[in-house]
This record gives C-alpha cells, sequence and structure tokens, in this order.
C-alpha cells in the first residue's frame, strides 16, 4: 500500500530514504497550520478522538510513554496530566518546534526520529501511542515491529487512525474528503497539495480487520479495536506478549 501511495505522490522510483523525506517535507510547509487545518476539517472531533487515546493509554505516574509521530504532542500534552514520563518522537522537527513553543510542552521530551528506526532501547516503554501516524511511514511491517521492540512486554501499543467508515455514510465521507478538504488546505493551510496527499493516504490506508492481522502478524497479542465516529477513525490496542515473544 505505501508503494501505490508513493507513486500517486510522485515518490516512486526513490529510495525509502528520500520517500521519507518528501513527506516530512509536507509536514514542514504544514506546521504552523496544522492544528488549525485538523479542528476545520473534522469540525473539531479529532480533540475528542485524541482525548479517547490518551484515556485509554492510563498513562500513570513512574510510567515512561511514547506519542509516535507526535507531532506537535496534543496527545502527548494530556498524557502527561497524569505525571508519567511523556515523549513525543516525531521525524519532523517543524512540528515539534510548534510543540515547544505551547504551555502544554514544557513538561515533555521531544525526541527527532522515524518509525521505521525508532531511537529507544529495547524493552524500554511501558506505553506507545500514535495518533494519524501510521500511515505515514515508509513500511507499516516495520513500524510495528519497531513499536513491538521498544515496548516492554506487557506494555501496550495504540494506534489511532482513520479508517473504513460504515457502508451508509462512505458516500458523503468520499465526497467531502476528496472535494471538501483540499480546499480548506487551499484556504487555510495555503497547502492544497499536502492535504491531497493526506486525503489519498487515508484512503490507502489498511480498513479496520487489515491493521488487526498486521499488528497479530508484528508480534501483538491481545489486539482489540473500536470504530470511532461510525468507523472514520478507529483505535486499535495491541499489547506485547509478556513472554516477550519476537515478531515472526
Amino acid at each position: 500500500m505505501t508503494d501505490d501511495l508513493s507513486t500517486s505522490f510522485g515518490f516512486s522510483d526513490v529510495t525509502s530514504e528520500e520517500r521519507e523525506r518528501r513527506i516530512r517535507r509536507v509536514f514542514a510547509s504544514v506546521a504552523p497550520r496544522y492544528d488549525l487545518m485538523n479542528d476545520a476539517m473534522s469540525f473539531g472531533i479529532h480533540r475528542l478522538w485524541k482525548r479517547t487515546v490518551a484515556g485509554a493509554a492510563s498513562a500513570a505516574r513512574g510510567q515512561t510513554v511514547v506519542d509516535l509521530a507526535g507531532g506537535t504532542g496534543d496527545v502527548a500534552a494530556l498524557m502527561g496530566r497524569s505525571g508519567a514520563d511523556v515523549i513525543v518522537c516525531d521525524p519532523s522537527e517543524a512540528m515539534m518546534n510548534e510543540g515547544r513553543r505551547r504551555p502544554g510542552g514544557k513538561g515533555i521530551v521531544w525526541l527527532a526520529g522515524a518509525g521505521e528506526a525508532i531511537p529507544l532501547r529495547d524493552d524500554s516503554i511501558d506505553t506507545l501511542t500514535i495518533a494519524f501516524g501510521l500511515r505515514n511511514v515508509t513500511s507499516l511491517d516495520n513500524c510495528l515491529r519497531e513499536i513491538h521492540r521498544v515496548l516492554r512486554p506487557g506494555g501496550r501499543c495504540l494506534v489511532l487512525e482513520f479508517s473504513r467508515p460504515w457502508a451508509p455514510i462512505r458516500p458523503f465521507y468520499d465526497l467531502y474528503s476528496f472535494h471538501v478538504i483540499p480546499r480548506l488546505g487551499a484556504w487555510i493551510a495555503r497547502q492544497p497539495e499536502a492535504y491531497a496527499y493526506l486525503v489519498e493516504s487515508i484512503r490507502r490506508f489498511p480498513d479496520q480487520e487489515q491493521l488487526a492481522a498486521m499488528m497479530m502478524a508484528c508480534g501483538f497479542d491481545k489486539v482489540t479495536y473500536r470504530n470511532l465516529s461510525f468507523g472514520i477513525a478507529c483505535l486499535h490496542i495491541g499489547r506485547k506478549p509478556v513472554s516477550g515473544a519476537s515478531p515472526q
């Protein structure tokens, strides 16, 4: 799926490193207005979804929690209220710089790094969240295996992503995604091409069952998912087995 997406946006016939650099440029270009754009295109609902993730993470004092592809740190700030040690790991310095300037960013550790090569030790993290970032990695399998590697046995991965909406609303959702969101991107973020990429990345992302199967294939057990807003978004939760079994 990532190869098809790369082809659609001129990312074919380049190395994975070059694809990553191009995706980083997409986010650097929208960083100053990224959260404003999210509010506009989701009518603010993305904040409710992210609160759901932070609540499900159940971060607690004494734990180490990572928000991977955490961008401006909105999910991390919510989890940090618990007293847990919270790290944002993101490849985009522009996005993290936006977050550092905010009041909620003061107690967060900001770490540059990509999901395919997380710069953390094996078995070192209690909980890892990734909200609307998994579809932007160059290899889903590699990223999921990296998440599995850094989690402690018994640690949990929480993935919030756009997914496949329920059939009755799908035509309206597609119409909104492909015609309204790029126009909002042009008007608010002044980056219509970047938001065309983001919409296409949503369309090509695995659906609920496919992602659950990928997580299990990469070593997670007790994988469950919960649809949000009729399946427009979905929260997947998986656990690294207590036995510490490695992915196949």
